[in-house]
């Protein structure tokens, strides 16, 4: 009976592995709200790592995480380090490129608790007397990442907090 035990979780184990190597080599997560102000209005705050403390869930939920802004103060260059709990672990950003009023592309590399290496990118669409912004974040799935989105959807997680950061963003803008 025990053998019998033994080869049925095996084959679960097995079986589980072979479909997360079937799983897509690359991930994108997305959010957009529609925002009451210019994007004129909305991209300073998002191009600049000094003002994401106002609207960013992820600075809530470790309030003493250490943080280290460096490079340029704001657009391309500038830098942004973090190093805090398990639930935000340690990180940088870098903007890597900054055009006015329409699009950020951040690089992020995480650190702890797992090594990744991935874009965010927000682009800001005009629309009569609102601007669609949109969050996301994109980059390749290694075969751990697979096996663990099998358990954890990246999406819900991740995107909750999309939702959350454009949302307090909605808020300051629209004041």
């Amino acid at each position: 009976m025990f053998k019998i035990i033994i080869i049925i979780v095996a084959v679960l184990i097995a079986a589980i592995l072979i479909y997360a190597a079937t799983r897509p080599d690359t991930f994108r997560v997305e959010r957009s709200l529609s925002i009451k102000a210019p994007p004129e209005k909305i991209f300073p705050h998002i191009n600049d790592f000094h003002q994401w403390q106002a609207w960013s869930p992820w600075e809530k939920i470790d309030p003493a995480a250490k943080t280290n802004h460096s490079g340029t103060n704001n657009g391309v260059g500038a830098i942004y380090e973090w190093n805090g709990n398990n639930e935000v672990g340690q990180g940088r950003m870098e903007i890597i490129e900054s055009l006015p009023s329409s699009k950020v592309l951040l690089k992020i590399d995480f650190i702890k608790p797992f090594e990744g290496h991935n874009t965010i990118e927000f682009t800001l669409v005009p629309q009569g007397d609102t601007t669609t912004v949109t969050q996301a974040m994109y980059g390749s799935s290694p075969y751990l990442s697979k096996v663990m989105c099998l358990f954890f959807s990246m999406d819900k997680m991740v995107g909750s907090k999309y939702e959350e950061g454009l949302a307090n963003l909605k808020a300051i803008a629209e004041q």
